[in-house]
């Protein structure tokens, strides 16, 4: 766990690390809610969402239902701010049902490696999210 002393250097630079709790828990609500809202607009399985968001199925089930009062771990709020910030890449990007329908597609690029994005996603964990969110801010000229 981060020092206190670190957390206060993060937070003078502007980084987010989701390193304590008051931010996690503050932050955890409206982060549920959106991998909830992004995972349904891709068309996403139960099975799928869980496994993005690093969480259990029922976890998963009980967070759909509006039930679920935990606090996303510091992986998980990482985990969230790579699918929302893709999200909204690919909304930029897309400007028609492409940006919801792209991240189940097969996908010939070396970093899905013929794999959907979502697969591809889910078994790379976080260093693959965050690589997908660069390869959709590279194809739209933002890096």
């Amino acid at each position: 766990m981060a020092t206190a002393a670190f957390q206060q250097v993060e937070a003078r630079r502007g980084l987010q690390t989701f390193a304590s709790d008051d931010d996690r828990r503050r932050l955890t609500g409206a982060a549920v809610k959106a991998v909830l809202r992004l995972v349904d607009a891709w068309d996403g399985s139960n099975a799928e969402g869980a496994a993005l968001l690093g969480v259990s199925e029922s976890t998963w089930d009980r967070m759909k239902a509006g039930t679920w009062d935990g606090t996303l771990s510091q992986d998980q709020l990482t985990r969230a701010s790579a699918l929302i910030g893709l999200f909204k890449g690919l909304h930029l990007l897309f400007a028609d049902d492409m940006a919801d329908r792209w991240p189940k597609l097969a996908n010939t690029a070396p970093v899905f490696d013929r794999l959907s994005p979502v697969q591809a996603m889910i078994a790379g964990g976080i260093p693959r999210m965050l690589e997908t969110r660069q390869y959709i801010d590279a194809l739209r000229g933002g890096l």
